[in-house]
């Protein structure tokens, strides 16, 4: 019988002290909870539990590099045969 793979889950944390301030980033899980034991308070954890990084970063990103959407070209004075 194999054994169940390990899922690991991602965050999405936010800087709160430093240069950094208002940034928003993600991790592993793990790499969090050693994170916070090591520096509690300096990081606010926005999301946790999430199955899959691209979901992590699509939260942490936002809309920033999303494709913008575009209007169709409305063209004007073709003249009629």
């Amino acid at each position: 019988m194999r054994e169940k793979e390990k899922i690991e889950h991602w965050v999405v944390y936010q800087a709160v002290q430093g240069a950094q301030s208002g940034i928003r980033s993600v991790c592993k899980q793990s790499e969090w909870e050693a994170v916070e034991s090591r520096q509690p308070g300096v990081n606010k954890l926005v999301q946790a539990g999430i199955t899959s990084e691209s979901e992590a970063e699509k939260l942490a990103r936002g809309t920033s590099g999303d494709l913008k959407k575009r209007e169709p070209k409305i063209r004007s004075g073709f003249a009629s045969k």
